[in-house]
C-alpha cells in the first residue's frame, strides 16, 4: 500500500513532476520509423510526459522531434510543410530544421535579431531498432547514448517491433508485467477443462499446466546495474524439480515476457506516458538463433500474440475499453478463465479495469507481490534522490547493461536464483555478452 503521495510521486510524470524529470533522464520512445516512411513526408502528432509535439523526416531522412506550436503566434506545426530540409507554418511561413533552428522567416525585416535568436524547441533524437528516441532531458552537457536493448542489436528479419496504446498510467501496466502469480488465473483454461497430463505434449501445455497448478510461485529478485530481475519458481511434475519464469525490469519503464526457453522468440516492450492517464507500450520480439518466419511475423502483425495485441491501423487494440475487449461470457463459462480472447487483451482489460491511476492507498498485498513492491522502491527512491538531493541516475550511463534476457528454465529444487541464472543465460544476472 501507498500513501497517496507516494502514488502521486509514482505515477505523475509531467515536466513539473519528480518522476517526469527522471523520465527525460533516459531516451523515450516517441514514434515508430514506420510512421515517418518518406523524406518530406507528412509529419505526425506525438504526445510524450505530456507535452505535445510533431515529427517529421526531412529531406535528407534525418528526423526532428519539435514543439507542435510555432514560436511566432502559436499555430499548429503538425499542419505545416516539410520540405527543403526543414518544417514551414503555414501561418506566416516561418521555417525550423530538426535541431529547432530558424532558416528562414519571410517577414521578418533583415537585420532584426529574430534571425538570429528564434529557435523552436526541438529534442534530439536516435533511431535505433526501428523506434524513434528522444531526449528530453537537460541540454547541457553529452548525451548518454540509448539504451541497449537486444531486440535494437538483431537484424531486421531477427525481430519485429510495434506499440499499442494503453487507456492507463504507466506504472500499472508495468506492474501487470512484473506479477507473474496472476498468469495462474487471468491466462488459463476454466477450471473445469483438464489440464494436460500428456508428457509428450507441447513445451507450451506443460508449461500451462505447471504454472495452473502452482499459483504461488516462489520469487526471488536479484539488482543489477540498471534495474533488476526476477525468478518465480514454479513446481513441475517431477518432485526434485522447479520451473523458474525469469523477468528483467530495466529502468525506468522496460520489461519483458518470462517464458522463453532457449531457441524460442523473446518479447519485451518499453511504456512511454502520454499522460498520466495513458501511454504506448513499445512491444517487440526477436530470435538471436534465426530469422523471425513468415506466419510468426503475420500473427504478431495482423493477429497479436504474446504480449502484442492486435491493433488497427492506429494501434489501437481491437479489443479495447470501448467494447469491453470484446468478452465473451459463454466462453468465459466453459473454455476460458477470462472469456476474452489474447493473452495482451486480458493484461490491457483488468490493467485498464483498475481505473486511470489505480488507487494504490486501498490495495492488499500479499507475498507474490514482491517484484511490484521492488518496482515501486526502486523507481521512486531514484525519481526523490533526483528531486530531493540532485542525485543524477546513472543508468542512462550503462547503455550496454540493458542487453539482457528474460526466459524460462529447469532446475534441480533448492537451486539458488543466480545459479540458475548461470545456467539459463551464462551471466547471473541475464546479461548478453
Amino acid at each position: 500500500m501507498l500513501t497517496a503521495a507516494e502514488n502521486d510521486l509514482l505515477t505523475r510524470t509531467g515536466p513539473d513532476t519528480a518522476m517526469g524529470q527522471y523520465f527525460r533522464r533516459f531516451w523515450q520512445p516517441a514514434a515508430l520509423s514506420e510512421e515517418l516512411p518518406e523524406a518530406d513526408g507528412p509529419p505526425i502528432r506525438l504526445t510524450v510526459l505530456g507535452e505535445e509535439l510533431v515529427a517529421f523526416r526531412d529531406s535528407d531522412g534525418r528526423v526532428g522531434v519539435v514543439d507542435r506550436r510555432c514560436p511566432h503566434r502559436g499555430a499548429d506545426l503538425f499542419f505545416g510543410r516539410n520540405e527543403e530540409c526543414g518544417l514551414r507554418c503555414l501561418y506566416h511561413g516561418w521555417k525550423f530544421d530538426v535541431t529547432g533552428r530558424a532558416v528562414d522567416l519571410p517577414n521578418v525585416p533583415a537585420g532584426v535579431r529574430h534571425h538570429e535568436t528564434v529557435r523552436l524547441k526541438a529534442y534530439p533524437v536516435r533511431e535505433f531498432g526501428e523506434i524513434i528516441w528522444v531526449y528530453m532531458g537537460p541540454e547541457a552537457g553529452a548525451l548518454p547514448e540509448v539504451p541497449q536493448l537486444e531486440f535494437g542489436l538483431m537484424a531486421a528479419d531477427h525481430r519485429f517491433v510495434t506499440k499499442q496504446l494503453m487507456a492507463c498510467n504507466w506504472a500499472q501496466c508495468m506492474e501487470g508485467d512484473l506479477d507473474t502469480s496472476h498468469f495462474s488465473f487471468l491466462h488459463m483454461p476454466a477450471p473445469q477443462v483438464p489440464s494436460n497430463e500428456n508428457p509428450d505434449a507441447p513445451a507450451d501445455e506443460r508449461r500451462l499446466k505447471w504454472i495452473r497448478k502452482d499459483p504461488m510461485p516462489k520469487f526471488s529478485i536479484l539488482d543489477h546495474e540498471v534495474g533488476f530481475v526476477v525468478g518465480g519458481a514454479r513446481a513441475t511434475d517431477e518432485a526434485d524439480e522447479a520451473y523458474w519464469r525469469i523477468t528483467q525490469y530495466s529502468l525506468p519503464a522496460n520489461g519483458t515476457g518470462p517464458s522463453t526457453l532457449p531457441g524460442e522468440t523473446y518479447y519485451g516492450f518499453t511504456l512511454v506516458p502520454i499522460s498520466d492517464e495513458s501511454c504506448w507500450m513499445y512491444c517487440y520480439a526477436w530470435n538471436p538463433d534465426r530469422p523471425l518466419g513468415d506466419a510468426e511475423r503475420h500473427k504478431m502483425a495482423h493477429e497479436g500474440h504474446s504480449i502484442i495485441a492486435q491493433t488497427d491501423a492506429h494501434y489501437v487494440p481491437v479489443r479495447n475499453k470501448l467494447n469491453d475487449y470484446m468478452i465473451d461470457r459463454a466462453v468465459q463459462k466453459n473454455r476460458t478463465y477470462s472469456g476474452v480472447k489474447g493473452l495482451a487483451e486480458q493484461d490491457i482489460m483488468i490493467q485498464e479495469s483498475q481505473g486511470p491511476i489505480v488507487d494504490r492507498t486501498r490495495e492488499t498485498l500479499t507475498a507474490t507481490d514482491a517484484a511490484v513492491v521492488r518496482f515501486r522502491r526502486t523507481v521512486m527512491a531514484a525519481a526523490a534522490a533526483l528531486a530531493d538531493s540532485g542525485e543524477e541516475p546513472s543508468a542512462p550511463w550503462r547503455h550496454q547493461a540493458y542487453t539482457i534476457r528474460p526466459g524460462s528454465w529447469f532446475a534441480a529444487e533448492g537451486t539458488p536464483f543466480e545459479d540458475v541464472l548461470m545456467e539459463r543465460f551464462g551471466h547471473n544476472r541475464g546479461r548478453v555478452a
